[in-house]
């Protein structure tokens, strides 16, 4: 078993060609286009990384799965912090 007293690093390598902002509003929009709850639906995905949660409309299936899950999820971290804490 590790050693779990010390805090580890993550940095997310990588850029994309779309930024990851863009990508899911492009997401969203197919979604709610479609007529799907966006949150619901890419919460799903984030947490199984089911693409299948995500339509193909628009290619949002394509754009979500352009760039990693943990990738979204920073961002999606760092827009609540900079409306919510700042």
């Amino acid at each position: 078993m590790g050693d779990n007293s010390n805090t580890q690093y993550f940095k997310v390598n990588g850029e994309t060609d779309l930024a990851v902002r863009d990508i899911l509003e492009a997401v969203y929009i197919a979604l709610v286009e479609k007529g799907y709850n966006p949150v619901n639906q890419i919460v799903g995905y984030l947490m199984s990384g089911d693409p299948t949660y995500v339509t193909s409309y628009k290619n949002a299936r394509y754009l979500i799965m352009k760039v990693e899950r943990d990738e979204i999820l920073e961002e999606m971290l760092r827009n609540y912090i900079d409306v919510n804490l700042k």
